[in-house]
């Protein structure tokens, strides 16, 4: 039997406290305004007093109105039917098409018990060389990709959503723009992609505690469909905004605040959400890629400095193009040296000859002698960035390879390079 409050202590913000006993954390409750109900979750039990986020905020809502508990957390629908709609952080379509009630499942449940999970060993391709060649994203990886403001991020998740060979997309957007959530939508549904991708968008004119829910629900319907022997790939931006709407509602709870004011508990808020990443040993699997802009370029930033603990590398978007210094994809070695003998060799000699050509851009900044070596660098890195670095490239990853062996083959001698000679023999342009 649900339990009915009639009287509110206090309103602060978006956020009520009653009085009450037999509530859960995290469940949910109704509150009836004359403006009509609005969803709220609990949030904070202290001793009797219960305090619940409201969803729709606190504007309107009096100490006279009424609280219904509805003794369960919040949840959302499962079904084949969500691959191609678009929902809110509440659950709610945002498409305009029907409202999905049928097999409702909790959201925000915990990990998948370790005994379940395989050694990753799977990649998954993108047709982006810095990803598929460099840094190879691997089946049920969790990475994030690190950026400012202003960068392609978004850009680069929705390539990533057309062209990843995965059997399900799951788009989780957390505070995005309204041209942002077009863009998405457009973008995947111009591209054939929509058909396959379920997409939970917050906007920044959305409640803040929609923001939160974005996560567990992208999670908790990517958990059902990997349960179904389905790949599944969940693309979350940004996760600054998740953090910062914890943030919010921290400051209005009065919690004791931490590193520049987030809460406490912003690891473990973040890395409940990323260890959902898992490849089951006996059906599908969950791969999590996260946008995490860091204000000001700060990678100490409390955000990305958290994330940098919980994942398996990162890759860094700087410029337009993913940086190869800095960006790591820590499982790559498990998949990399099962794709072509020469993988790994051009991999690490291609990176290798770019470092010493950042080298030479600084010798000639500052006025050195150029050598015909250093002519040769110069060479090599432009062509490097324009043809494997552009975010506007799109190969297959056995094309990278051939374009690195030609790009090679342009700019030096086989012996300057530095690879074997084994792999020079098979591998090295016969026009080269």
């Amino acid at each position: 039997m649900n339990k009915v409050y009639s009287k509110i202590e206090s309103i602060t913000g978006s956020v009520i406290t009653v009085k009450a006993d037999g509530v859960r954390y995290g469940d949910l409750a109704e509150v009836d305004t004359v403006f009509g109900t609005s969803l709220a979750e609990v949030n904070r039990l202290d001793r009797g007093l219960v305090s619940l986020q409201v969803f729709a905020g606190g504007r309107g809502i009096s100490t006279g109105d009424t609280v219904r508990f509805l003794d369960r957390p919040m949840q959302v629908s499962f079904s084949e039917n969500l691959l191609g709609r678009v929902f809110t952080g509440s659950g709610t379509p945002r498409d305009k098409g029907p409202a999905l009630h049928e097999n409702m499942i909790p959201i925000g449940g915990p990990s998948v018990n370790p005994a379940q999970r395989i050694i990753p060993r799977r990649m998954i391709r993108t047709g982006i060389p810095m990803i598929d060649l460099f840094n190879t994203l691997v089946v049920s990886q969790k990475l994030p990709i690190f950026s400012v403001s202003g960068e392609p991020y978004n850009q680069l998740l929705a390539r990533i959503a057309m062209q990843a060979e995965v059997d399900v997309i799951i788009l989780g957007g957390m505070g995005l723009k309204y041209d942002d959530y077009l863009f998405f939508k457009d973008t995947l549904e111009n591209g054939g992609a929509l058909s396959r991708t379920v997409m939970f968008v917050h906007t920044a004119s959305d409640p803040t505690v929609e923001c939160l829910m974005i996560p567990d629900m992208s999670l908790a319907v990517a958990e059902q469909f990997a349960l179904q022997n389905k790949d599944v790939l969940v693309l979350l931006t940004d996760m600054t905004n998740f953090a910062d709407a914890m943030k919010e509602i921290s400051i209005i709870q009065e919690q004791v605040p931490s590193n520049r004011g987030y809460p406490g508990d912003l690891y473990s808020q973040l890395a409940s959400r990323y260890e959902k990443a898992i490849d089951f040993d006996t059906a599908g699997s969950i791969t999590i890629l996260g946008v995490t802009t860091m204000p000001g370029d700060d990678v100490t930033h409390p955000v990305p400095d958290n994330t940098g603990y919980i994942t398996e590398g990162q890759y860094y978007l700087k410029n337009g193009r993913i940086e190869p210094f800095g960006s790591l994809s820590r499982l790559k070695q498990q998949v990399n040296g099962k794709t072509r003998p020469d993988h790994r060799a051009i991999m690490d000699g291609m990176i290798k000859l770019y470092a010493a050509y950042k080298d030479t851009l600084e010798k000639k900044a500052m006025g050195f002698m150029m050598t015909e070596w250093d002519g040769k660098l110069l060479k090599y890195g432009t062509a490097f960035e324009q043809q494997m670095m552009d975010l506007s490239v799109n190969i297959p990853l056995e094309r990278a390879l051939d374009l690195g062996w030609e790009i090679l083959a342009d700019c030096f001698s086989p012996e300057e390079t530095g690879l074997r000679s084994d792999l020079i023999s098979k591998f090295w342009p016969k026009n080269g």
